[in-house]
């Protein structure tokens, strides 16, 4: 029988600052190991509940910490998202985020890093409220998804469970912070190769390091 190709697992949350910076090097990282990897990424569901509510309600932080994730990854936050920051009324929620990702899954799972770098970019560089249906529509016409049924799905129950599974799967990996990154065997053995943020050829020397234990 032909054995499975390990994966790796992406664990982030699409509201996440420091994911937003995390991800240009996970997209490298899938265009350079899709040979080698099945490519899972898991929303976490950092804020949830008392933790949901605007910028200047919960996370007011927000408004000088971008800098400190630009001047460590390179990445840059865009004007319109800054423009919100500012105003301090953008509404920070990881539920609806997190059904478009299981939505997209139920499509596209093999391009799940493509469409969670997407959902970053929607908020951090366009300024997009993400718990909006709306946000979303530019995103659906994107990877040729009818939108309406995108949309609709986006308010169906099985996709709001498959959201709160993901949150289930990263705190059984332990995981408390984001991002995080894991290779899994086909023995079911894992590997932390991520937990918080690293630069590219930090992360493909853990990864060859994995593949140097397992002998791939």
């Amino acid at each position: 029988m032909e054995n499975k190709k390990p994966s790796i697992i992406y664990v982030y949350d699409a509201i996440c600052g420091w994911c937003y910076g995390f991800s240009p090097v996970m997209k490298s990282l899938f265009e350079n190991y899709a040979d080698k990897f099945d490519f899972e990424v898991l929303s976490g569901g950092m804020m949830m509940g008392e933790r949901e509510g605007t910028i200047n309600d919960v996370a007011p932080y927000i408004k000088t910490a971008y800098k400190d994730v630009e001047n460590t990854t390179g990445v840059m936050f865009g004007e319109a998202f800054l423009a919100e920051l500012q105003k301090g009324d953008l509404f920070l929620s990881s539920e609806k985020p997190a059904i478009a990702l299981a939505v997209f899954k139920s499509y596209f799972p093999e391009k799940a890093i493509l469409f969670a770098h997407d959902l970053q970019s929607a908020i951090y560089v366009h300024g997009l409220d993400l718990s909006k249906d709306d946000s979303y529509i530019h995103l659906a016409e994107k990877y040729q998804i009818p939108v309406q049924d995108f949309i609709s799905k986006l308010n169906q129950e099985e996709f709001k469970q498959a959201a709160y599974y993901d949150f289930a799967l990263a705190r059984q990996l332990q995981v408390t912070g984001y991002p995080a990154a894991f290779i899994r065997t086909g023995e079911l053995k894992f590997y932390m190769i991520a937990k918080g943020y690293a630069n590219l050829e930090t992360m493909e020397l853990r990864v060859q390091n994995v593949l140097n234990e397992i002998a791939l």
